[in-house]
């Protein structure tokens, strides 16, 4: 897996850099959201073909792959986890996250109404809050005004970490966020795993205009694919969980990568 990062690395050094400040002035407002699955060695292909057609990627701090970490809160009854199973239209995910190069962390507010759109809310916090935002009266009121639960509803329940790359097509009217060596460790059961060299793409674009990237995926045979972190690692790592549809989630990231996960 190192080996195949440095290869990332350097098949990266072809796109032209974006910075922070640029990407955060790209507003994508009629946005459509597409998630793919494919596995490291289709990404090498997929990134050549990307710089090929003029895509920029973020560097922050220099770096070009950049290191995120997620904590997902639910209700002792996973209510944000069955919501999602069981295809309640109107749901939110509760989560802190903090972007390791930036030294930035926020509270995350995720919804999603009866037309399939997905908002994300969010307020900043420091990165020791992660685990326990409690004490930050601005996070709770900001939970409470944009959210149905409430700080004493919810609590941690499982970790990510993963590291993401994200490209910007050269007319600036799609963001594509791609994301590898996702690890996964559920607080509750004290199990964890790995996806091994999964790599989970989502597309943002302006509905409006064509997408390149859609036809380099294409190409290369990354098929859309729904995936979510949350609900995939809890189903991983919490055999307490009815994982329903999601099982086939799973059965399709192995058959992605060509091997069975492992639970430790």
């Amino acid at each position: 897996m190192a080996s195949e990062h440095r290869f990332f690395q350097k098949a990266l050094e072809a796109l032209r850099p974006i910075t922070l400040e640029e990407m955060d002035a790209i507003k994508l407002m009629n946005r459509i959201d597409s998630k793919y699955l494919t596995e490291e060695a289709t990404l090498l292909r997929v990134l050549a073909d990307a710089a090929a057609a003029g895509y920029r990627v973020l560097s922050v701090e220099g770096k070009r792959i950049n290191a995120y970490n997620s904590v997902y809160y639910d209700t002792p009854e996973l209510k944000m986890f069955y919501d999602h199973r069981n295809k309640r239209l109107v749901r939110q995910k509760v989560r802190t996250r903090a972007y390791l190069e930036s030294g930035q962390a926020f509270l995350e507010i995720k919804r999603k109404n009866n037309k399939g759109r997905t908002s994300k809310k969010r307020i900043g916090i420091e990165p020791c809050e992660l685990m326990e935002f409690a004490g930050n009266p601005e996070a709770c009121a900001y939970l409470a005004k944009h959210s149905w639960f409430r700080v004493g509803d919810i609590s941690p329940v499982l970790e990510t970490a993963f590291h993401r790359i994200t490209l910007v097509n050269p007319a600036l009217t799609e963001r594509l966020t791609i994301d590898t060596q996702l690890r996964f460790r559920n607080f509750r059961t004290q199990h964890s795993c790995s996806l091994e060299d999964t790599v989970i793409i989502e597309l943002k674009q302006d509905g409006r205009a064509a997408s390149q990237m859609k036809g380099i995926l294409l190409r290369h045979r990354v098929k859309p694919a729904r995936v979510s972190k949350y609900c995939v690692a809890l189903s991983l790592t919490d055999p307490s969980a009815w994982p329903g549809r999601f099982k086939m989630k799973i059965h399709t990231i192995e058959k992605t990568i060509g091997k069975k996960i492992d639970i430790l």
